[in-house]
């Protein structure tokens, strides 16, 4: 790997990392770098996986504000994802990815809908104490992170947009909170996969270390921007932006 092709992955890196630890965004842009760099399909999607796991490093450990008090109910969301994980893992080892990056773009466009409707958390605290009480913790939410798990472990690209989608529609969190409980469960399922794809697969390393650093250095800087920034407009950023990822998923799935 030449130094220019060294030093394109580590700002490719951050720009995912940012993007990653904000709205779940990473394989938009790490993917395709590893694509340019020359390195085949499949070999990139596991490197991308693996290096990812550098992005949740950087976004958990800046997130302790956003996770002080959640970690009851993270610990059995963390086991979804980590069983939902290996599921996934082991699928992409065994079979085809055809059937998957067909419904892929449909899931990404209905999750990302979902953030642009969604209505604040100061909305539904309006509606009563109560019913936002019973809208925090739904006991479906380990059921449905274990199947994004497995999504996670297969293919990757925007599973955090479905899972930020549901933490934020199933909980009434904030855009912060629902954001960092994401980076947990989704650094976990990247964690897991990854383990099998080192042991079982092809990784392109001399592209996956630049990319990591990149990444966690945009991981480390991304919790400090959903931090500060209008909830509205990044939650609407995010909406569009998963929205212009499942168009061109579902273009290059059915083209």
């Amino acid at each position: 790997m030449s130094g220019l092709e060294f030093g394109f992955l580590v700002v490719a890196g951050i720009g995912a990392g940012l993007s990653g630890s904000i709205a779940g965004l990473a394989s938009l842009i790490s993917y395709p770098a590893l694509l340019a760099t020359g390195i085949p399909p499949v070999t990139a999607n596991v490197t991308n996986t693996v290096a990812l796991v550098l992005n949740s490093v950087g976004s958990v450990s800046a997130s302790g504000p956003e996770l002080r008090g959640q970690g009851r109910r993270l610990l059995p969301l963390i086991l979804a994802a980590v069983l939902g994980g290996i599921t996934g893992a082991a699928l992409l080892l065994l079979t085809p990815a055809e059937a998957f990056e067909m419904v892929v773009p449909f899931l990404i466009a209905a999750a990302s809908g979902a953030i642009l409707v969604q209505r604040s958390p100061r909305d539904l605290a309006a509606e009563g104490a109560a019913h936002h009480a019973d809208h925090r913790y739904p006991r479906w939410l380990p059921l449905g992170t274990f199947a994004i798990g497995i999504y996670g472990g297969y293919f990757g690209a925007a599973a955090g947009v479905l899972l930020l989608a549901m933490y934020l529609l199933g909980t009434g969190e904030s855009l912060p909170r629902g954001n960092a409980m994401k980076n947990v469960v989704l650094g976990a399922a990247n964690a897991v996969a990854s383990v099998g794809f080192v042991l079982f697969a092809s990784i392109a390393w001399s592209a996956a270390l630049p990319l990591a650093a990149g990444l966690l250095a945009g991981g480390l800087l991304g919790p400090r921007v959903v931090r500060r920034a209008p909830q509205t407009a990044l939650r609407r950023a995010i909406a569009v932006a998963g929205l212009g990822l499942a168009v061109a998923l579902g273009i290059q799935a059915f083209t």
